[in-house]
């Protein structure tokens, strides 16, 4: 059981994260804890595991959790051994099996004799066959880094399980492993995760916003059609408040009017009876005080509805706030991009592709590009783009433009300011308030213009990307991504999926997640072998 009792989290530089966070999660429950990026879901999740203390409340849990972290950098000078907290048995078993057969060792190893042969089952388990125990972290892929954590659960077979975007890296038999995990274990499940297939192996949704945990009891699926539900009665209070706030400011508009014909009539009466100039001016001024308290009352309405309005459009779904507009790719549909013929690539003299890749991309086409971690998808595009060049093989490429999205969202320039970013691309000469207007369009406040692009989350980069290609009017003829859902809260998913189904030129996408491709009409697959 995990208990959370009036938790509260403050950052160190003093800005409250959440607050008076309750909730119960029962044994044997499967939950997923979802929400926007930046609302505090990593945070929570490190609370519940010990990772971080809160700065108010209690936490209390039934037994010692399984801790998967999104981010393993901190790991990587460890062995492997050491991240799966084996290295101490494994060393005791072996200088046991030496002939010395202390109390520290006996102590230390327990009645684990079978140490060794479960490290070797539960990483084979999960494609890491023939891994060395004491080679280090950092030397893997972050797919391996992923599937060293999930061997650990095998390894430990704990009762409370936290993972933190656990689909992140994973290649597609890995998502299929992690799946299968999910649906058949009996432990306590406490998930963050985007993969809305893995979302919808689990229930209930705890959503987490900055008014706290909503839960939603069901699945993913069950969870979006709700969210659709109050969003469509959200837009339909918007609309009312905009038709009030219409017919609160022509009401205003027509009663100050009147009130200024009386008073001119008025005016011309008491001149016609000839009344001085005192009492005249005093009733000037009774008449101006009487339409300024009118203005008040009426602007005092305005400005009530007003900011009600501002607040249910600032809790719209972001994709429903922006508008692409990307122009469509200039090439007819159907003309050959890119030809590749037999190619191949290889490093340290060793080939990539078990048969050399054949193939041709052409204008219009929507691609996934498949594989193993490892089997040299990255490079390929790279290859694609001209970056590298094959080793054997030949590669044809049409004059097109091509923009190259990876997982760092390297078309930002983390040197740069939000602005400054922007305007890289503004090619077209827009005007700096037509810019903030755009910036604006695609959730960047004015807080936002003078942050460097180095401190932007994932989705925040991929947000300011898009909006780049907006300010650059014509879209690029091939967008190249990879992994591109990496990181991204639901939220950032739905507004990148909006932005490529809107476009209209040729998609290849280097993804695991079969939603996402599904979403975006991927209508042809490449798998590497």
């Amino acid at each position: 059981m995990v208990v959370l009792q009036n938790v509260s989290y403050i950052h160190p530089g003093k800005d409250l994260l959440f607050e008076n966070i309750n909730l119960t999660i029962n044994k044997h429950d499967k939950v997923a804890l979802i929400g926007n990026n930046g609302v505090g879901k990593s945070t929570l999740l490190k609370i519940i595991a010990g990772a971080l203390k809160p700065s108010r409340g209690t936490v209390i849990l039934g037994t010692r959790p399984y801790y998967i972290p999104q981010l393993f950098g901190q790991f990587n000078e460890f062995s492997i051994a050491e991240v799966l907290n084996v290295k101490d048995k494994l060393k005791a078993l072996k200088e046991i099996l030496d002939g010395k057969m202390n109390e520290t060792n006996l102590a230390q190893l327990g009645d684990d004799w079978a140490i060794e042969e479960r490290c070797e089952e539960a990483l084979a388990h999960w494609q890491l066959d023939g891994l060395d125990l004491k080679q280090k972290l950092g030397t893997l892929s972050g797919g391996q880094k992923t599937k060293i954590f999930l061997a650990g659960m095998s390894i430990h077979q704990p009762r409370l399980v936290l993972m933190d975007e656990p689909g992140n890296h994973l290649d597609t038999q890995g998502r299929h492993l992690l799946n299968d995990f999910v649906q058949t274990t009996s432990c306590t499940l406490v998930m963050v995760s985007h993969d809305r297939k893995l979302l919808d192996l689990v229930h209930p949704m705890y959503e987490l916003s900055r008014q706290g945990i909503t839960i939603y009891g069901g699945n993913y699926h069950f969870y979006a059609a709700q969210k659709t539900i109050e969003n469509k009665a959200l837009n339909e209070n918007i609309r009312s408040k905009e038709s009030m706030l219409r017919k609160a400011r022509e009401i205003a508009r027509k009663t100050v009017e009147k009130k200024q014909k009386r008073d001119a009539r008025g005016k011309k009466k008491q001149a016609k009876a000839g009344l001085p100039a005192v009492a005249m001016n005093a009733l000037k001024n009774k008449a101006e005080k009487g339409t300024a308290q009118i203005k008040g009352i009426h602007a005092e309405k305005v400005g009530s509805i007003c900011r009600e309005l501002t607040l249910l459009r600032r809790e719209l779904p972001g994709v429903d706030k922006m508008k692409f507009g990307f122009n469509d790719s200039a090439l007819h549909h159907g003309k050959v991009l890119v030809h590749l013929k037999n190619v191949n690539f290889g490093y340290s003299h060793e080939q990539l592709w078990k048969q050399p890749v054949s193939f041709m991309i052409k204008s219009g086409e929507r691609m996934a590009v498949r594989g193993a971690n490892g089997s040299g998808k990255t490079t390929l595009m790279k290859i694609i783009l001209g970056k590298i060049k094959p080793q054997s093989g030949s590669v044809w490429k049409a004059d097109a433009k091509a923009v190259y999205i990876d997982q760092d969202y390297s078309l930002i320039d983390d040197t740069s300011t939000v602005f400054e970013q922007v305007q890289r691309f503004n090619s077209t000469l827009l005007q700096e308030h037509e810019i903030k207007i755009r910036l604006n369009r695609f959730l960047f406040a004015k807080d936002y213009w003078d942050k460097p692009c180095s401190v932007l989350s994932g989705g925040e980069k991929m947000r300011l990307m898009l909006c780049s290609l907006n300010i650059a009017n014509q879209a690029p003829d091939m967008i190249i991504l990879d992994e591109p859902t990496n990181n991204l809260d639901i939220q950032n998913m739905e507004i990148l999926t909006a932005a490529l189904i809107e476009y209209r030129g040729t998609l290849v996408v280097i993804s695991h997640d079969e939603y996402f491709l599904e979403q975006i009409n991927v209508n042809r697959t490449l798998d590497l072998m």
